[in-house]
């Protein structure tokens, strides 16, 4: 069943949306070279604490940590742990909150100090896909043209689309229905209208699209080992343009 939300309960994301966002700028600042990624999942639980939230990922459905932190060739749902982050690797962070009653999801990918070239370029086209994705958010549109924005974007600079793992409708669940694939075909899917809020995420690999899970259940790298990035925001379906309710702002700030 797909639940469109109501302008308060929209309301009550954006809360949820505005402490998550504030903790990626935490987190944004930290990441460099020298820092252990469990010293960034600490940090993470505590500010969204302090600020009234609870990490929506702690305890979904097993997970022991506040977030995914996913290094190079990890796709999503990296444990953190006691690895130190290195020069030239990349670092997608991936977090939620629970706030008020309901959720919000975010991630993104950090450089972390000199990366090549070819994997700054990783970045930039996967952040453009997502926005590209949610240029199509809006009343009118179909799901498929979300998908298909995203997959063209990123296929063109000759890159690998996840297909196993999507997208997803949010709210007083972290994973409502409907999915949202990051490929598809235009005029298909689902009919947006307004209210309805999604994660919408691209996970786009620098080689071949597979995937395989490590045996902690969890970890998903991808197949050639090849680094992988990935951008989420949470946003709302509304008539002429999305309205995005998690920013980028606080890391770009944090980078500065």
């Amino acid at each position: 069943m797909v639940f469109y939300k109501t302008e308060e309960e929209i309301e009550l994301i954006r809360q949820s949306a505005l402490i998550l966002s504030k903790a990626h700028g935490e987190i944004a600042r930290l990441v460099k070279e020298g820092i252990s990624t469990a010293a960034l999942d600490k940090r993470a639980e505590e500010f969204i604490r302090d600020n009234g939230g609870v990490p929506s990922f702690k305890n979904y459905n097993g997970f022991p940590y506040s977030l995914c932190i996913s290094v190079n060739q990890t796709v999503v749902h990296g444990m953190p742990s006691s690895y130190i982050l290195n020069d030239g690797d990349i670092i997608s962070v991936d977090c939620g909150v629970y706030y008020k009653n309901f959720h919000s999801d975010c991630a993104y990918t950090h450089p972390v100090g000199n990366v090549s070239e070819e994997v700054s370029q990783l970045l930039t086209v996967t952040k453009e896909s997502l926005y590209k994705g949610i240029s199509k958010a809006v009343v009118g549109y179909r799901l498929g043209d979300i998908s298909y924005e995203i997959q063209q974007h990123a296929e063109k600079h000759g890159y690998g689309v996840v297909r196993e793992l999507v997208g997803h409708g949010i709210g007083r669940s972290l994973h409502e229905s409907p999915e949202v694939p990051n490929y598809g075909r235009r005029g298909q899917g689902l009919k947006l209208q307004n209210g309805l809020v999604l994660a919408i995420e691209p996970m786009i690999n620098l080689g071949t699209r597979h995937i395989v899970q490590e045996d902690d259940g969890w970890t998903i790298n991808t197949s050639d080992n090849k680094p992988s990035a990935h951008f989420e925001h949470t946003v709302v379906i509304r008539k002429d343009a999305a309205e995005i309710l998690t920013t980028f702002d606080y890391i770009e700030q944090a980078k500065k």
